[in-house]
Formats: C-alpha cells, sequence, structure tokens
C-alpha cells in the first residue's frame, strides 16, 4: 500500500468511526429526553466540533435519516426485496406486515421516542414523514397485485384499503398491542387476521 492510499484509509476510517460516534451521541440523547436533541448537544456528546456534524449529515434531518439507516437500514435492505419477490401477493401481505412489527418490537424505545419528539420538532416530522410514504407506497404496490389476482378490494373502495392497511402496520398500533411486554410474535398473527379481514379474503383459499 502507498503512503497515499495508506492515509486516504485512515482518513476514511477515522471518518467512519466519527460517524458512528455521532450517531450513537444521537441516541443517546433521543433515549434521556423528551425534548429532540440539537446539533449542539449531539456534537458535545459524541466530542467532535459542531460544523463536523453538518459536514457528516449535512443537516439535522440528514442526521435523523443515517440514525433511522443504522435502525434499520440492513434490516430492510435484506428483508424488502425478499418480501416484494414474493409470487403470492397475500402471502407478500403477511410478510411485509411481519417485517415491519418485528422491526418496531425490536427498536421499540428509540422509535417511540423518536416519533414524540415529531410533534416538537419538525426535521423529526419531515423524515417520519417521508419513511411513512414509503411504507405506504409497498403496502399500495402489494394491495395492486392482490386486487389483480383476487378482485379485491374494489377501485371503489381500493384506497380507504390502503389507508387502512397503512393504520394496521403503523407503530402506533403496534405499541397499543403489544402492551408492556409484548413481543412481535405476539402481534403479528392478529394484524394479518385482521388485514385479511379488511380485505375480505380471510378464507382458506384466499
Amino acid at each position: 500500500m502507498s503512503p497515499r492510499t495508506y492515509k486516504i484509509e485512515n482518513r476514511r476510517a477515522a471518518a467512519e468511526q466519527t460517524r458512528s460516534r455521532v450517531l450513537e451521541a444521537t441516541r443517546k440523547l433521543i433515549m434521556a429526553s423528551s425534548v429532540p436533541p440539537s446539533i449542539d448537544a449531539v456534537a458535545a456528546l459524541a466530542g467532535v466540533a459542531r460544523m463536523t456534524v453538518y459536514y457528516q449529515f449535512g443537516s439535522k434531518a440528514g442526521l435523523l435519516e443515517a440514525l433511522f439507516d443504522e435502525l434499520g437500514g440492513r434490516y430492510f435492505r435484506s428483508e424488502l426485496p425478499l418480501v416484494m419477490s414474493q409470487d403470492e401477493p397475500l402471502q407478500a401481505l403477511a410478510d411485509l406486515i411481519e417485517v415491519f412489527l418485528t422491526f418496531w418490537a425490536s427498536e421499540r424505545l428509540v422509535t417511540r421516542r423518536i416519533r414524540g419528539m415529531a410533534a416538537l420538532d419538525s426535521d423529526f416530522e419531515e423524515s417520519l414523514r417521508g419513511r411513512d410514504k414509503r411504507r405506504k407506497l409497498l403496502l399500495r404496490t402489494i394491495l395492486s397485485r392482490i386486487t389483480q389476482k383476487y378482485g379485491k378490494p374494489s377501485s371503489e373502495v381500493f384506497e380507504q384499503s390502503v389507508d387502512l392497511l397503512y393504520a394496521l402496520t403503523t407503530f402506533a398500533t403496534f405499541d397499543a398491542m403489544a402492551g408492556d411486554d409484548g413481543e412481535a410474535a405476539d402481534v403479528v398473527p392478529l394484524i394479518q387476521r385482521l388485514a385479511r379481514l379488511a380485505l375480505d379474503l380471510d378464507s382458506d383459499d384466499g
């Protein structure tokens, strides 16, 4: 390895370490308070300059996006392609429900904090809104396939059905149904059943 390459690799490794410290500091501050953390607070806890945070993430919204990716990025990147490539659309819907509820369960406390902070901070709200829109798009895509195969839901109630599935797969729904000690495995079958009932497809043969 040439000296120049060695220096580049060292800088890259240092940048990754800084990034990890900033993300960990952000998570700790979110878990420690109901007040959305400022960039200054994140920088102070991570032991870096304020401008370092901006250089790494661009903005507070960018920092939150990176934190969301850190929390669930690898999980969703591995699971969602499997769900969306599922031949049977009803199974794809069941799998998508399981994917989202499993994630809600695995990051329940920090997700609850972040969603609570969204009411107080526009950057939090914007980041969450973008991710919720993507969840709704996935549901819409699968529901279109279900309609093509089973003729349900009809065009008249298609959008209402999308909204209903969206509501069933929110963190708020999972959090309420899981109770204090509930796990994804306790809630997933019920939400899957409710989804099929809502689509009038709760029969053995689909």
